[in-house]
C-alpha cells in the first residue's frame, strides 16, 4: 500500500479549497453553537443562499463585487426569516426547526418552478468567470511531488485563506467585546441577563445573522470551486461543520479551523486507505470497491464517538463549553 501517497493525498485535502470553506463556515457556528447557544442545525441555508445569491446575478452578467455582495444580502435575508420565526423558540425545537427549514430550502431552489433562476436539479455551472479572470498566478501546478495544486485551486485557496485570517481576527474582536461578553452571559443565564437589561432576542438575532456571514463566504467559496448543486446543499453539510468544529473546540476562535483541517484530513485519508485496502484484497470478497464510500464514514464515525466520549471539548476547548441545557 501506498501509505505516503495517502497521507499526501489527505494532506492535499485538509489545506484545499473546500476545507477552507467548511473553516469559514465553522466560525460562523462557532459564533452561532460555541458562543451563543444557538442549536443552529441549518447552517446550510445560510451556505447555499450565499452560493445561489452569487451565482444567480454573476450568471446574469453582474459584476464580482455585486455577486459577492448578494450572496452575503441573501444569506442575511434567509437567516432573519428564521431567526425571527424560531429564535424564541427553545433550544431543542429550534435544532428540529432549522433541520425543517435546511430541507425546505433545498427542495425549494431544485422545484422545477424555481429552475428559471436556480437551475433546478442541474444548479448553476461556469458562472466564475470572473473570479478566475483576476488570478494573477501563471497556468500551471505548484507545490511538491503529489502535494501540487493547479493555478485555479491555489487562487482558491489563497483567497480563502486570506478570508480565514480576516474571519478569525473579525471573530476574536467580536467576542471579546461588550457585545461577545453579553453573547456568553446570555448563554450561560439569559434570566439575568434579562434582569441587567438586555434584549436577549435581539443579541440572539445578531450572531445568528453575523454567524451566516460567514456562512455566505463559505458558501460563495464553494460555488466558485464546484459550482452551484441543490444535491450538494444537503443537511449532512451542517453536521460536517459541527464535526470540525467538535474536533476543533467549542467556543474557541480557531477551533472551527484546526477542526476543519483534521476534518478533511482524516476524510480524505481514510477514503484512500479503504480503496487501496480493497484494490489490494485486504477483506477478500467480503469487500467491494463501492464499499469504500460508507466505510470510510464508519471509521470517521468511529473517531467522533471516542472523541465525544474521551474529549468532548476538542483540542482546544472548555469542557464546560460543550454542555449545553436545552431549557
Amino acid at each position: 500500500m501506498d501509505w505516503i501517497g495517502i497521507t499526501v493525498a489527505a494532506l492535499r485535502a485538509s489545506v484545499g479549497p473546500v476545507a477552507v470553506a467548511y473553516a469559514l463556515a465553522g466560525l460562523g457556528l462557532n459564533l452561532q453553537f460555541g458562543y451563543a447557544g444557538l442549536w443552529n442545525y441549518g447552517h446550510v441555508v445560510a451556505v447555499a443562499a450565499g452560493a445561489y445569491g452569487a451565482a444567480i446575478p454573476l450568471e446574469a452578467g453582474a459584476t464580482l463585487m455585486v455577486g459577492v455582495l448578494c450572496g452575503v444580502a441573501a444569506a442575511l435575508v434567509v437567516s432573519l426569516f428564521l431567526g425571527v420565526a424560531a429564535l424564541r423558540l427553545r433550544l431543542d425545537y429550534l435544532a428540529i426547526a432549522t433541520i425543517a427549514f435546511g430541507e425546505i430550502f433545498r427542495q425549494v431552489v431544485r422545484s422545477n418552478w424555481a429552475e428559471p433562476v436556480t437551475g433546478g436539479v442541474f444548479g448553476i455551472q461556469q458562472f466564475a468567470r470572473d473570479f478566475f479572470d483576476l488570478n494573477p498566478i501563471s497556468e500551471g501546478r505548484y507545490g511538491w511531488g503529489d502535494f501540487s495544486f493547479d493555478h485555479r485551486s491555489l487562487w482558491l485557496m489563497i483567497v480563502g485563506w486570506t478570508l480565514i485570517v480576516i474571519g478569525v481576527l473579525a471573530m476574536y474582536m467580536l467576542v471579546h467585546s461588550p457585545w461577545g461578553r453579553t453573547v456568553r452571559a446570555i448563554r450561560e443565564d439569559e434570566q439575568v441577563a434579562r434582569s441587567l437589561g438586555k434584549n436577549v432576542f435581539f443579541v440572539r438575532l445578531q450572531s445568528f445573522m453575523i454567524g451566516s456571514v460567514f456562512g455566505a463566504f463559505a458558501g460563495v467559496l464553494l460555488a466558485f470551486a464546484n459550482n452551484v448543486n441543490p444535491d450538494f446543499y444537503s443537511l449532512i453539510l451542517t453536521f460536517w461543520v459541527y464535526t470540525a468544529l467538535l474536533i476543533g473546540g467549542i467556543g474557541r476562535v480557531l477551533g472551527p479551523v484546526v477542526g476543519a483541517v483534521v476534518f478533511w484530513f482524516l476524510f480524505q485519508w481514510f477514503d484512500g486507505f479503504m480503496q487501496s485496502s480493497i484494490a489490494e484484497g485486504w477483506y477478500g470478497n467480503l469487500l467491494q470497491t463501492t464499499d469504500a464510500g460508507p466505510f470510510r464514514f464508519m471509521l470517521l464515525g468511529l473517531i467522533l464517538v471516542l472523541l465525544v466520549v474521551l474529549r468532548p471539548q476538542g483540542f482546544f476547548g472548555d469542557k464546560d463549553e460543550a454542555l449545553l441545557d436545552a431549557s
